[in-house]
């Protein structure tokens, strides 16, 4: 399978102009190959509080349309995040449009990120979420999501677990470390989409979307600009990597239960 990760510098608050950006991107990862494009947290906005202006209806949602009319158009899968109101709040979110047009599946972020203040306008979801794209099948997370490994331990079935983020460069030693545990404590491949460029708080992303194997390995991509990148990955990779090596068979989680 051919995925596409998007490093989107992204417009603040600007649905418009990231929506034009999106459109050429996705068009050059469908020319390439890609059987899945994949764009950050929170795609059109940038990672802003300001939820009057950026949360939309889940039910009548513009952000959705956009990637159900892009999928269809490209015959191309794809993987985006978007806020949505949700009981005096909103939601941070990430959904799953297969090539049909089909919403197949979506995730509401578990872990608002406290130290920035996300908590005080984003609700925290509750469940977990994967999807079947082929012979994958793909847990999807969100960012500050990325330091809590129960949560990955949970989708542990899964042989592709997604992280969208908007993850800044003073911090970025941390996702590189966190992607690569996850990829090894879980015997999965990790993939990673952060932004690049400055937000309208100042904040710096650098260039660091990745692709990390079971073992722990990054993967080569095919760079088709700074903000595409194409990476193949093998579905059977994961079941052989696992009977060679089978930790996972070895935990405890009856006795881990006990301590949390």
């Amino acid at each position: 399978m051919r995925i596409a990760l998007i490093s989107l510098d992204q417009a603040w608050e600007n649905k418009e102009k990231n929506i034009e950006r999106c459109s050429i991107l996705a068009h050059k990862a469908r020319d390439h190959g890609a059987d899945l494009v994949i764009f950050p947290e929170m795609t059109l906005t940038g990672f802003s509080m300001n939820i009057s202006n950026t949360a939309e209806d889940r039910k009548n949602s513009t952000s959705v349309e956009f990637f159900r009319e892009l999928a269809l158009n490209f015959g191309i899968a794809v993987l985006f995040g978007v806020v949505f109101l949700d009981a005096g709040k909103a939601t941070n979110d990430a959904i799953f449009i297969d090539k049909e047009g089909n919403l197949i599946g979506q995730y509401s972020k578990i872990h608002p990120f406290s130290y920035a203040g996300e908590d005080k306008f984003f609700n925290g979801g509750s469940q977990i979420s994967s999807v079947n794209l082929g012979a994958i099948t793909m847990g999807l997370t969100i960012c500050y999501d990325l330091r809590f490994p129960e949560i990955y331990t949970a989708l542990r079935e899964c042989s592709v677990i997604v992280n969208i983020a908007n993850w800044p460069a003073k911090r970025i030693a941390h996702w590189n470390v966190l992607l690569r545990a996850r990829a090894i404590e879980n015997q999965v491949f990790i993939v990673g989409v952060n932004r690049i460029g400055i937000d309208s708080k100042g904040l710096e992303y650098l260039k660091s979307t990745q692709v990390v194997t079971p073992n722990g390995d990054k993967l080569i991509s095919e760079k088709i600009e700074p903000e595409l990148d194409i990476f193949k990955i093998e579905p059977n990779y994961v079941n052989e990597y696992r009977g060679s090596f089978p930790t996972i068979q070895d935990r405890k989680p009856a006795i881990y239960k006990n301590f949390l």
